[in-house]
């Protein structure tokens, strides 16, 4: 069982996942999951949350974590991804890959016997949302019918949040300067799963004001992240800073509505110092949650 996205989930699996977190939020230690079990760790680019959950929910777990870096590994380099996937599916018990490309994932469930956990890749990051997804639940919100507002750039985050919310019957409003709005493909598949359980809806908009209005959880991320090359500072500075976080837009959405941000943060930029550091701020809770989320990732790959 791979895990590349959420959307081959179904809402049964998806709140057995968060109830596993919640217990292991509870219970963090004396776990033999993973015993005698060994995970790859491969980052292709620098990491603090997700390194540490993983290689942490790894040890907790019982189990052995080898981590390898760019330039530690081929990956591509010197070596096919498909004699990589061989290759290691020989040495380990699972792979957990935060990559630059969605392909490169395809390619290690494809060629690799074992089982591969996307821990961040361009399209998708859904090892996150599951944590997210423990931070709402947590904070007393019901996902069927919650309104979760996105903000900024229409990424992988705000990619694997409608699938989320597809899947749970939120009502999902992604706010995004025009031409930066999430992926084609993950918007229709959001919208056929929404088809699928009759629940839920996903709104597209450049007014951010339409997303915040009575929303119960406001989310935002990075206008660039490190892989974003291609992407001009200058434009992004003079059109993205209507999407800001700051204590108007959150004025605008519900009293007891909470900030998520998946960190880390450009203060100033995406989310203001008096939102971050608010009191309807759970970021710093939600950067926790990632450990519990991941335990339960590993606990779920090796059940099904």
């Amino acid at each position: 069982m791979d895990l590349l996205t959420l959307w081959n989930l179904e809402r049964e699996e998806v709140l057995k996942i968060i109830e596993n977190a919640e217990y292991f939020k509870k219970n963090r230690y004396g776990h033999d999951i993973l015993k005698n079990k060994s995970i790859a760790l491969i980052f292709e680019s620098p990491s603090t949350r997700t390194r540490m959950s993983f290689d942490l929910a790894v040890h907790e777990l019982g189990g052995h974590s080898l981590m390898m870096n760019e330039g530690e590994i081929h990956l591509g380099k010197k070596e096919s991804i498909a004699d990589t996937a061989r290759v290691m599916s020989r040495f380990v018990d699972a792979i957990v890959a935060r990559v630059k490309s969605h392909k490169t994932l395809e390619d290690l469930a494809e060629y690799g016997s074992v089982p591969v956990i996307n821990a961040l890749c361009d399209l998708a990051h859904p090892c996150q949302i599951l944590a997210d997804l423990l931070t709402m639940k947590e904070n007393g919100k019901n996902f069927k019918g919650l309104k979760l507002a996105y903000f900024g750039d229409g990424n992988n985050v705000s990619n694997s949040l409608m699938i989320a919310g597809a899947i749970l019957g939120m009502d999902v409003v992604i706010a995004t300067p025009r031409s930066y709005e999430p992926s084609g493909l993950f918007v229709k598949k959001a919208l056929e799963i929404i088809a699928k359980y009759g629940e839920g809806s996903l709104t597209l908009t450049d007014d951010p004001e339409i997303a915040a209005k009575d929303a119960d959880v406001l989310y935002t991320d990075v206008w660039i992240s490190m892989s974003d090359k291609n992407k001009n500072l200058d434009e992004i500075l003079k059109i993205f800073p209507k999407f800001q976080i700051n204590a108007e837009l959150l004025s605008k959405a519900k009293e007891d509505a909470i900030v998520l941000h998946c960190l880390p943060a450009n203060r100033g930029l995406e989310i203001t110092d008096e939102v971050i550091d608010g009191k309807q701020s759970k970021v710093f809770d939600q950067a926790e949650n990632r450990l519990h989320a991941q335990k339960a990732v590993l606990k779920y790959i090796f059940e099904h």
